[in-house]
């Protein structure tokens, strides 16, 4: 069996693929002509276009390529260094509809809202290294890759250069929009890389008959491998769940849906689209590991595990398939950095240009000074990948971790009032300087995870946060009424009120409602069953107004039984294929 080469036809596919992408994200450009739509879309996008968008965001190309690689070393146990998520994924139900009611374009301005200027500050100096850190790490992951699947026939840096070039020719121009359709577009894209290899090896490799004579029978087990415990597991699953918050991306891929009910479903099914794809990833090693056992390639030997995908491209990849692959793993990449790039943008214009260096200008001034901001933002990142990378794994690594630390101050801002900015300050100081410290005390790098340095650093964290907090003075009054106002309604009710009362404002704003109005709206929300489980944890009973307990979550607690209940069916189709 010979390796592929890249071919006429491979590179017809890309440049169909690279036309189409740019073509469709031009097209819906056409009607973008205010910031509220080139960084929001809106607000109005469906359910589809909200999973396209949380699927494609939440999905990069290394990811397929490093558990393949887990898989092919360790065993289809190995599933669990990807889903160590799957158990995050139910709460994203209840999470999705507060980044709605936050009515923000960006979480710079929520931090503001809640805790004031400075807070505001330091969460844009995070999110800029945030998009800088992980633009970089994706576009170099890509690269190598591609890199790897054509033989070496493009450099690792030619392809972070066409990849950048692509995207930012329709995300300039079409902002959120653009980036929201591509997403679904390439989307059908990632799902063919997670799966188009498996039938092309199936028959190689003898099927699973053929898989099972050639490997050890541990490696068909979903018991976790060795390191990744159930302590392991639990505090990633904390780490996620703490940190998805605060990413500077999540506001406009998980808020900007046309109701909540849409933002529920992409957020939610949008990743459990991802977690099935992971099934795909773990057989893609087996496949591997199986052709190796089985000699199908004489002498081959992989050094490196995580060369198992690159191995299985090369060797069962006909012309043709090749350019799909690569245009899949392209796909996975540039819808993430679409929408970092549009984020980005958002975040200089909304926090720090409008505000700061010249308020009052007309929309279209900003809306140009967003795409240009953007795409400066961008080339930060490309800059970080070409020169300043050599482990794309650290680099994520380093990203998640800063954004953990980083959202006990938010966090704590939702579920207890009395947090004020002291605290916040203090709590993200304290959660770094432990984590890092730590590290550097046990002689590791200071991007490594570690569950039980995590855990420390993240209590000190939080006590920090209600240390400080209790001793220093309050937030004011009128400001903690006028955020958790926006918590109490649901957006789905509100938007009447407005239209009815221009003096108002906008609907994202509410900023002249009254007590009245609040406790009717906050009452019709309760009643419609849009009552938020994470909002009112220290007082699920007292905040109901009178209505029932499931009567109030009902939303929520729905959501969140059908989503266990997809978590199940994950684990049984992952069971019951290893059992054929």
């Amino acid at each position: 069996m010979q390796q592929i080469q890249i071919t006429a036809l491979d590179w017809v596919i890309l440049l169909l693929y690279f036309f189409s992408m740019a073509g469709i994200g031009i097209y819906v450009a056409r009607k973008v002509r205010s910031t509220e739509h080139y960084f929001l879309g809106n607000r109005g996008f469906n359910k589809w276009l909200m999973m396209g968008q949380s699927f494609g965001v939440g999905t990069h190309a290394e990811m397929p390529v490093s558990l393949a690689g887990a898989v092919y070393n360790i065993g289809f146990s190995a599933i669990w260094f990807q889903w160590k998520n799957l158990f995050i994924t139910p709460f994203y139900w209840i999470m999705a509809p507060i980044f709605r009611r936050f009515r923000r374009t960006t979480m710079a301005e929520v931090f503001q809202d809640r805790y004031g200027v400075w807070m505001g500050g330091i969460y844009s100096v995070f999110a800029v290294l945030y998009f800088t850190i992980n633009m970089g790490a994706m576009l170099k992951g890509a690269g190598k890759v591609i890199s790897q699947a054509t033989g070496g026939e493009v450099a690792v840096n030619e392809i972070v250069i066409g990849m950048t070039v692509v995207f930012i020719v329709y995300s300039f121009f079409g902002g959120l929009v653009s980036s929201a359709w591509t997403d679904f577009f390439q989307g059908f894209l990632i799902i063919a890389l997670s799966f188009m290899l498996i039938p092309l090896g199936w028959g190689v490799v003898g099927g699973m008959t053929g898989m099972k004579a050639s490997l050890e029978p541990y490696k068909f087990s979903l018991a976790a491998p060795q390191g990744i415990t159930v302590w392991f597991i639990l505090m990633l699953t904390v780490n996620g769940l703490i940190g998805i918050m605060v990413q500077p991306h999540q506001l406009a891929a998980v808020g900007t849906g046309k109701n909540e009910k849409a933002c529920r479903d992409g957020m939610a099914y949008g990743n459990f689209i991802k977690r099935f794809c992971t099934i795909g990833w773990a057989f893609v090693g087996l496949i591997a590991a199986a052709m190796v056992a089985q000699n199908v390639v004489p002498g081959a030997v992989l050094r490196d595990p995580e060369d198992a995908f690159g191995f299985a491209c090369h060797h069962l990849l006909f012309p043709g398939a090749l350019g799909l692959l690569i245009a899949s793993v392209l796909a996975a990449n540039m819808s993430t950095c679409s929408a970092f790039m549009v984020d980005s943008g958002a975040l200089f214009t909304q926090g720090f240009y409008r505000r700061y260096l010249a308020p009052g200008r007309e929309d279209r001034h900003y809306l140009w000074v967003g795409r240009f901001s953007g795409f400066g933002i961008t080339m930060l990142g490309v800059l970080y990948a070409l020169f300043l990378i050599e482990k794309v794994l650290y680099t994520f690594l380093l990203s998640e971790t800063m954004a953990t630390y980083m959202g006990i101050s938010l966090m704590g801002g939702l579920v207890w009032r009395r947090a004020n900015r002291w605290g916040a300050m203090a709590s993200v100081i304290t959660a770094f300087a432990v984590n890092f410290t730590l590290y550097h005390l046990r002689g590791l790098r200071l991007d490594y995870w570690d569950p039980n340095v995590f855990l420390y650093s993240l209590l000190a964290g939080i006590g920090t946060l209600v240390a400080v907090s209790l001793l220093t003075t309050p937030e004011p009054g009128e400001k903690i009424r006028d955020f958790f106002v926006r918590m109490d309604v649901s957006t789905d009710h509100s938007q009447q009120l407005v239209e009815n009362n221009p003096s108002h404002g906008k609907e994202h704003e509410l900023a002249a409602i009254s007590d009245a109005e609040h406790k009717a709206l906050a009452r019709k929300t309760v009643e419609s069953g849009d009552h938020l489980l994470l909002i009112n944890l220290g007082h699920l009973l007292k905040s109901t107004r009178g209505v029932g307990f499931l009567q109030a979550y009902r939303s929520d607690l729905i959501g969140l039984i059908v989503s266990w209940g997809v978590v199940a069916l994950l684990v049984g189709i992952a069971w019951a294929l290893l059992q054929l």
